[in-house]
């Protein structure tokens, strides 16, 4: 029986995804700018079969920021500095449509492209704090859909550049003296409502033709985005049954886009807590939720609200209405928290711990998680996962010495690589030119 195989990737954030990750005796203090710590999980992914890591990014920062937000690398940067010590592992990093300009990124993501010979990820992202308009002169934070509108015009003047070169357009023939066939050679000439670039990118096209398209859209706005342009899309692992809904409604979404089911992977976020029995997992947890003080775990409460004060409100009353603050920031999320603390009657001090503190569904034994796994794939939850550890200690090594063996001999995991690029590895395929497409498409034409 041929069984679908599950893709994992990593989202590494310094010391971990959790506020206080960095408290952890077993976490690099520093690891948010600490490049051989990244180096190495990293290159243990990569030895595991992973198909990719993932750097996520933020625009603004203040006192209230996560504390490994305070101090980061920037995404691009650091992929450029794992391509050449890395050869099989895909490469993803955020870049912000709102605060960058289309023709900066796309040479910056066909270099890195190039350099790690075609693993380059883009995750797509629309910023959502408002403060990071007072870090650009660009004016005022753009509305949620107005920044979407201005994505999906940025995404294809991107595209549209990185499709400047056909992949045989450099011909490079000493003997004849020709560089380049300038009839491959194409002028974007991109006019449109938010961006004007003309082009031509002055950089050739890599072995996988462009940069795969990461996206998290979760707000319906993010979703109908994820289904036009996303490739790799990630989404918070709440429930199987939630898991269900979201991808089936993607994946006919995407169909209605023109596109095919498979042309759109699903990853919910994993951040397991695993032990040999579900006992010790409890244990765990709970060394995990005693990182963080109620004070701070209002402040990571508070900064999907627009770095709201909840400190203002009773901790052990109902959780406070705070009308429409946070609708322009992380839309989606501020919904799930305020209708979770709805439905469950929680109080603000439990849905802060939550918040801060999360217990992900992916909980217990090694068997119980890989079998959970198993199931969501089966049952049209996933693709695969993105591993977000809380906190790198030994959970993310046990990961790999207990579960993904478990994977592997029930026949759901290859750590071997499919190819050499990321949509190789992705099983997306090959990115074809625009151009050549249509010259293939005129000459079967004319033959008709």
């Amino acid at each position: 029986m041929i069984r679908k195989k599950i893709k994992l990737g990593v989202l590494i954030q310094g010391p971990g995804s959790h506020p206080t990750s960095w408290r952890s005796e077993d976490a690099v203090i520093d690891g948010s700018i600490n490049f051989n710590h990244y180096l190495n999980v990293t290159q243990k992914a990569e030895d595991a079969g992973f198909a990719f890591m993932f750097i996520a990014d933020g625009l603004h920062i203040n006192r209230q920021s996560i504390p490994h937000f305070l101090n980061r690398f920037e995404p691009l940067t650091l992929l450029s500095a794992l391509a050449p010590v890395t050869s099989k592992i895909g490469l993803a990093g955020t870049v912000s449509t709102t605060y960058s300009e289309p023709y900066n990124v796309a040479r910056q993501l066909a270099s890195i492209d190039n350099i790690s010979g075609g693993r380059a990820g883009w995750n797509v992202v629309t910023s959502p704090l408002e403060g990071s308009a007072d870090n650009f002169n660009k004016g005022n934070h753009p509305e949620h859909s107005l920044r979407y509108r201005m994505a999906s015009e940025y995404v294809e003047a991107v595209q549209g550049l990185w499709d400047s070169y056909e992949d045989d357009a450099f011909v490079r023939n000493r003997k004849t003296g020709e560089f380049l066939d300038e009839k491959k050679l194409h002028t974007l000439g991109h006019e449109g409502e938010f961006f004007k670039v003309k082009g031509p990118l002055n950089i050739q096209r890599s072995p996988q033709g462009q940069p795969v398209i990461f996206q998290a859209g979760a707000s319906k706005t993010g979703q109908d985005f994820a289904a036009k342009y996303g490739e790799a899309i990630f989404t918070h692992a709440n429930s199987i049954e939630k898991n269900q809904e979201y991808y089936s409604t993607l994946k006919n979404k995407a169909i209605e886009s023109g596109r095919k089911a498979e042309d759109i992977l699903i990853f919910p976020s994993l951040s397991p807590i695993i032990a040999p029995t579900e006992q010790e997992a409890a244990q765990r947890y709970e060394q995990i939720k005693n990182l963080i003080s109620i004070d701070k775990a209002l402040e990571v409460l508070g900064r999907f609200f627009d770095h709201y004060d909840f400190s203002v409100h009773p901790l052990d009353g109902p959780f406070p209405d705070v009308g429409e603050v946070g609708k322009n920031s992380f839309r989606s999320t501020t919904d799930n928290i305020k209708e979770k603390a709805e439905k469950e009657a929680l109080t603000l001090r439990e849905v802060a711990l939550q918040v801060a503190s999360p217990k992900d569904p992916f909980y217990g034994s090694y068997e119980d998680v890989a079998s959970r796994m198993i199931e969501w794939i089966e049952e049209g939850a996933a693709d695969g996962f993105m591993l977000n550890p809380q906190i790198f200690d030994g959970q993310f090594d046990e990961f790999i010495e207990n579960v993904i063996p478990i994977l592997e001999d029930r026949g759901y995991y290859d750590r071997q690589y499919i190819g050499d690029t990321l949509r190789d590895n992705l099983g997306l395929g090959f990115k074809e030119n625009r151009y050549t497409n249509k010259a293939q498409e005129k000459d079967k034409e004319e033959v008709k």
